[in-house]
């Protein structure tokens, strides 16, 4: 068995607040993350490994984006996100 036959995946948003490290206007952005959450229960398939490795499996959010664009007029020059983590185990 695979990590998707343990987890459900889904898309969504968050808000963050980012500085542009060209312009330094603080402003309010939308991340996209990837979701992915633990099923209730294992698919009737598993053998005991599988068990064992379904009994470990977290749910965690996987941040999708890794660039923004300035919301300042002037500005406007994409930036990295480096100040949000990457991954966020949620449980």
């Amino acid at each position: 068995m695979e990590e998707r036959d343990f987890l459900r995946r889904a898309d969504g948003k968050k808000v963050a607040t980012l500085n542009c490290p060209h312009c330094h206007q603080p402003a309010e952005y939308e991340v996209t993350w990837i979701v992915r959450t633990k099923k209730r229960q294992l698919p009737g398939r598993g053998d005991e490994r599988d068990r064992a490795r379904f009994a470990k499996a977290r749910s965690y959010m996987l941040r999708k984006d890794d660039l923004m664009g300035c919301k300042n007029v002037r500005c406007r020059k994409r930036f990295e996100i480096s100040g949000v983590q990457s991954v966020v185990f949620t449980e």
